[in-house]
Parts: structure tokens; sequence; C-alpha cells
């Protein structure tokens, strides 16, 4: 059923803080980590990005909704979010190319949202006590039985959502024909990401997270790619088992997010909990190797050890930091074709400045064969 837009709903964050709002979307309970992004455009990439499975989104953009939803801008199959919240929710649509309203999208993937929250308001309680559980209800409306609810609902840390959010079975995009095949490790991989690698030219196999080593070596790739996703990394020694094999096969590896972080975890460098993680698509990085800046879009809670990465100079080296706070945004090794980023470089929603990387992991493959 839909959520009527005079319905009531209500929202407990962890730390107590208490919201009434309005329904939207579908009706019921929902509960996860809360999270805020800064995007201003690109709701539904964000709300079908499944590095998000598990969380419930705040919009800090205060319209949402007023363009409807249209089905070649998801980033996978379904709405990947265990919930939203907004400002003002918008039933009604312009964008003339639209499908649908996000209403009738929520509801069909049966999406709990709320409205009418003071969400400048909700950024600030996040941003200044950090990330946090939350549950949004349009069934509960006691404190005491919302707290219920979240008292049932895990922790981020320690949490492996990859497997649950990644293919079930093997499948292969682009040409048979092409000079380069490349296997790419699902972790929540994003339809952007997958579009960016075939503007390449690659010829690539999507393999589902737990895929051993020895299966993926049996296509003969000619270089690796690990996908963002969500959940927290350290849980997924299956994923960092793999990717030690894919680093000692001296072959170009390019990892993105959380490919990046498992990575890091491969080369035995630590992650870290964030204390409210990087969402938006205006957070700035600069490149130490080229020296220039480039405003990227970013999906993370999760975060690369700076300490432990400094003490490895020897076998790698930092390539790109936040200008925030300083927090690493990527790094390589000094000898192997390995590099990885914490950012999505395929922008989908944001700035195309970081999609030079894909052309940089070409050059890598063709260098490593030529050589």
């Amino acid at each position: 059923m839909k959520g009527a837009m005079d319905e009531k709903a209500f929202l407990l964050l962890e730390d107590g803080s208490f919201f009434e709002g309005y329904s939207a979307g579908a009706r019921g309970t929902t509960s996860g980590e809360i999270c805020f992004n800064t995007g201003m455009t690109g709701y539904q990439e964000i709300f079908t990005d499944p590095s998000y499975y598990g969380q419930i989104m705040t919009m800090s953009n205060v319209h949402i909704g007023n363009y409807g939803s249209k089905k070649t801008d998801s980033e996978s199959n379904k709405v990947q979010i265990a919930g939203l919240i907004v400002r003002n929710f918008s039933n009604h649509y312009s964008r003339t190319a639209a499908d649908e309203s996000l209403q009738d999208y929520l509801t069909s993937n049966n999406i709990i949202a709320i409205s009418g929250i003071d969400s400048r308001a909700l950024v600030h309680i996040i941003r200044n006590k950090g990330a946090m559980n939350a549950v949004i209800s349009t069934e509960l409306t006691e404190i005491k039985s919302l707290k219920a609810a979240l008292d049932n609902t895990p922790s981020m840390v320690g949490l492996e959502l990859a497997s649950i959010v990644s293919t079930h079975s093997a499948y292969e995009l682009g040409s048979e024909s092409s000079k380069y095949k490349v296997a790419v490790m699902d972790f929540g991989v994003k339809k952007s990401i997958l579009d960016q690698l075939l503007l390449q030219g690659f010829h690539i196999k999507v393999y589902p997270a737990k895929t051993s080593f020895e299966e993926i070596s049996l296509w003969t790739p000619d270089a690796y790619f690990l996908s963002n996703g969500p959940g927290d990394p350290e849980p997924m020694h299956y994923a960092i088992d793999t990717a030690k094999k894919m680093i000692d096969s001296r072959k170009p590896t390019f990892g993105i997010c959380l490919g990046h972080q498992i990575l890091s975890l491969a080369f035995g460098v630590s992650t870290y909990k964030m204390h409210h993680g990087h969402r938006g698509a205006n957070h700035p990085v600069k490149n130490l190797i080229t020296g220039l800046g480039e405003i990227t879009s970013q999906n993370h809670g999760f975060a690369v050890d700076r300490e432990q990465l400094l003490n490895r100079k020897d076998e790698l080296r930092i390539s790109h930091i936040n200008l925030n706070d300083h927090s690493i945004e990527g790094f390589e090794h000094n000898n192997l074709p390995v590099f990885c980023v914490q950012y999505h470089p395929e922008a989908g929603p944001g700035p195309h400045d970081s999609r030079y990387l894909f052309d940089h992991f070409s050059k890598k493959i063709n260098q490593s064969y030529i050589n």
C-alpha cells in the first residue's frame, strides 16, 4: 500500500533524538545505520547504490522527488537503502522523461520513508555525534516500542554485507574480441562502474563476491578489478585472501571504495570506522602524484589507517588525500601495477573529474603486457 502524505511517521535515533513527520513510500518499520548525503541531485542513483545497503539515508537537499524516477538512472536492479528521510517530499514530478513518481518507485520497492523532518538539524546531530542506528516507523508510535526495534538492529561494525548484494552467478559484458579481459569482483558494483570499464574496450566478467582466485584464473583474465560495496571490510576474509593472490599474480589490479579497503587489508594495512563518513558529490581530493585537485563523488563509512600506510613507504605510497580531513583517498604499489582509490571515479552521480582513473587502469594493462 502507498504511504499517505498526511499519515504520521516517527523517527528515533540511538542517542534518543526523536522526530515526528509524515509517511512517504511504503508503510511499516525499518531500521539501520543513519547517514546523510550532501548531493543536490542524483537521488535515484544514491538510493540504488549497493554501497548503501542496510543504511537509512538522510538527504540534505530540501526537495526530493521533484523529477520523479527513471529506470535507466538506477545503479542496480532495486533500491538498496533501508529507509529514507527527507524535508520536503514531492509526489509530483516535472521531468517528461521520468517513468513514475518517486512515491510509486519507493512503494514498488517497499521502501519506508519519512518526510517533514528538519534535515538540517538531523545532519547536525550526525555530524556531531557520529554514525548511529535509527528506526523509522508508521506503525510504532511510542518511544518504548521504537527503542525495542532499534535495540534489535546490528551495528555496522563487523557486519559483512557484500556477499548479500553481490551477483549470484558470474556474467560477461563486452566483446569477446576485445584485446584485454578484466575480472570484476562484485562486492556491490554499480552500473556506472561497469559502463566505464566497457568504455575502455574491455571484455569483462563479473564474479560473485566469494568466488575463489582459482576459479577466476580459469578465465585467464589480463587484469583484476575490485568494486565498491557495503559493510565493514575486515570480516571479508574471503575477499582479502583473493586480493592477496591477485597482488601476487603481478597483474594490473584496480580497487574502488570497498575494493580499496580490501586491497589495504591484503597489504596488512588496517581499516577503521569513520566518525560519520564521506557521502556526497562535492568532496575535494588532491592527487599527490600530479599535484592536481579533483571534486569527487564519495560514499564510505570506513577508511584506511594513515599511519600504518605511511610506515609502508618502502612498498606503498599515498596517491590521493581528502582536503577536508586529510584521510587516505588512494594509494598505489611502488613496483607492482596495483592501485586503488576510496572514492567513486565513475561519478554516478557526481562530477567527472576522476574518470581519468579508468584510463590509468587501461594504460597500466597496456604497459604490463608490452613489458
